[in-house]
């Protein structure tokens, strides 16, 4: 019975080590072809035309918008602060408001 759940859970960590895998290849292939479009737009602007529209960016916009949401399937929620990020910044602010009691004692 044991074996089995150790295969399990070492199917679920490949799984999950594919997909995050998976979102670093994605993110990769972001940002070199949105680098070379914009290179690409860069080079090819009339004269009077200007850079910094919609139209240059949209891409990366749009395609940034389908990253994200590939990286919350990925990391679900826990991509910016981490699963225990609440339990380690409480324990920062009491040792930090334990080290100023002191002081004012």
């Amino acid at each position: 019975m044991e074996n089995l759940e150790d295969q399990r859970r070492v199917e679920r960590a490949l799984k999950k080590v594919k997909s995050i895998k998976g979102f670093y290849k994605h993110l990769a292939v972001y940002i070199i072809i949105n680098i070379l479009l914009i290179a690409m737009h860069w080079r090819d602007l009339e004269p009077g035309e200007e850079f910094l529209s919609f139209e240059t960016f949209s891409t990366a916009i749009f395609w940034g918008l389908g990253l994200a949401i590939h990286a919350f399937g990925v990391f679900g929620t826990d991509v910016f602060f981490g699963s225990n990020w609440e339990d380690r910044k409480i324990r920062e602010i009491m040792d930090k408001d334990g080290g100023s009691k002191e002081k004012w004692e």
